[in-house]
């Protein structure tokens, strides 16, 4: 309660930092009007805590394009200096042009006319030390920005800034992540004027599993803002300051002025699966994949032409929509031990359309072999669609799931490591959709979606027993099924 009286008491006088960051925005982003968001109030009320010593160590995770680095980088430290001209900042990028940007954007503001009437501002730049990555105020005030690895021997600081310290070249490169590690441990957090008072604030979206962010958090003695474009309400965020995420719909977005359901879906297709789990949602995956390895999957240009059994795999959402799972069919082949993905439709469709989408698959043949088994998780509207269908198409078999996916999928990941498990060649010209197949079935759990896990580990739990379908089919009352 005491944190919520002072966060209106400083946004009723002013002098609040969104407040500050809202009025200032004309100087820094003329062509482009301020567009507020929660979230952005949620990283001012905690660089407040920062600067009133509430938070020592703060690290925020959060999307591209989410105006992290004006938060943070441009106006967080000129609200301080209005308040304590004589901080000294230190920041660290891994982009030269980064560290410029943001650096002479601080200087825009502290320089207008609006900043020094309204704050009565009675200091200057100095202009014996005033370039674009390193200047000084009259009152002894100091901002430097560097680059990772950069220099700064006879420099400390009050307040430390990581503002994104990897590209995502070289945090896939382990040497160069190793080198950048160490000199955020051995050369950056030791610029410190007084270790028992100073600041430290890392923002930066997740590239990698083994990044700056989890280099932090394994040390224990930061508080973690995190902050997914898209809700999770088993990952919901809550920090020391009595702040939790306030959304409560799976799949909300973070800045639905900026970004809504549709945007962030095509953010996310454009990234694809591994980097959008780690930069849109703060989740990274290991490169080499969670349960299942990235070097386990074989790729077919022509299916054999002695594969002995065709089935279909379907996985349905309960309903059609942008933020929804998708519909998913999937058309398996047998090949004694072998296993092959040969075909695979998936779309966010309503329940029409999949009915048309079964039925168009359920008559599909490979050479002599029409589909046996048409495999349907018994839930959503698989139900509907088994009951619709049962009575004019045989071999459809309901499956009730036992266990829960993250089983299923590591029940058959050993076909995968034996490399029984083949998928279209993704280079030939039709199949782009395995580069997302792949990423999805090795980026899991931590997937935007595992609609495409659930039908392959559907279909190859089912194909392990396979030959139990491969004789006629018995019809009984309801519909027409292949004897157990």
């Amino acid at each position: 309660m005491n944190r919520i009286i002072a966060r209106l008491n400083r946004l009723q006088s002013g002098d609040s930092l969104y407040s500050f960051l809202e009025a200032s925005w004309p100087i820094i982003e003329p062509q482009h009007p301020f567009l507020g968001g929660w979230h952005i109030e949620a990283i001012c009320e905690h660089l407040e805590a920062v600067y009133e010593g509430q938070i020592l160590n703060l690290l925020i995770n959060i999307p591209p394009r989410h105006a992290k680095s004006t938060i943070v980088s441009v106006g967080y430290p000129a609200w301080v200096w209005h308040r304590e001209p004589a901080h000294k900042f230190i920041f660290a990028s891994h982009g030269d042009s980064l560290a410029k940007r943001d650096a002479m954007k601080h200087r825009q503001i502290v320089e207008s006319q609006w900043y020094r009437e309204v704050f009565k501002v009675d200091w200057e730049l100095r202009e014996d030390q005033n370039e674009k990555k390193y200047f000084l105020n009259t009152r002894g005030g100091m901002r430097l920005s560097t680059t990772m690895r950069g220099a700064l021997i006879g420099h400390g600081g009050d307040t430390l800034v990581l503002d994104d310290p990897h590209s995502p070249a070289s945090v896939r490169s382990e040497v160069q992540r190793k080198t950048e590690l160490e000199w955020i441990d051995e050369s950056f957090f030791t610029r410190v004027n007084d270790p028992h008072t100073v600041k430290k604030i890392a923002i930066m979206q997740r590239l990698d599993e083994r990044d700056a962010s989890a280099h932090l958090l394994k040390k224990g003695n930061w508080e973690h803002l995190m902050l997914p474009a898209m809700f999770e309400g088993q990952r919901r965020c809550t920090t020391k300051i009595g702040w939790t995420d306030p959304r409560t719909a799976e799949g909300q977005p973070l800045w639905e002025q900026r970004f809504d359901a549709a945007g962030l879906q095509a953010m996310a297709a454009g990234m694809g699966s591994k980097a959008w789990a780690g930069q849109g949602q703060q989740r990274p995956a290991p490169a080499e994949g969670n349960i299942i390895n990235r070097l386990w999957f074989k790729t077919y240009k022509v299916l054999p032409d002695d594969i002995d059994f065709l089935a279909l795999s379907v996985d349905l959402p309960f309903e059609e929509g942008p933020t929804n799972s998708f519909a998913v069919f999937q058309v398996w082949a047998r090949r004694k031990a072998e296993r092959y993905l040969v075909k695979q439709y998936r779309r966010q469709i309503g329940f029409t359309e999949q009915l048309a989408v079964f039925k168009s698959l359920a008559v599909h043949r490979e050479g002599q072999h029409g589909i046996g088994a048409k495999w349907v998780e018994k839930k959503a509207n698989g139900a509907a669609l088994i009951a619709t269908v049962c009575k004019e198409i045989s071999g459809v078999l309901p499956v009730t799931p036992l266990g829960s996916k993250q089983t299923r999928l590591e029940a058959v990941s050993p076909q995968f490591e034996a490399g029984n498990v083949f998928v279209p060649d993704p280079t030939v010209e039709g199949n782009a959709w395995v580069n997302d197949y792949i990423e999805e079935l090795v980026t899991f759990p931590n997937a935007l979606y595992d609609d495409q896990v659930d039908a392959t580990s559907q279909a190859l739990l089912k194909l392990g027993n396979a030959a139990r379908y491969d004789i006629a089919p018995v019809s009984i009352s309801g519909g027409t099924v292949f004897p157990r």
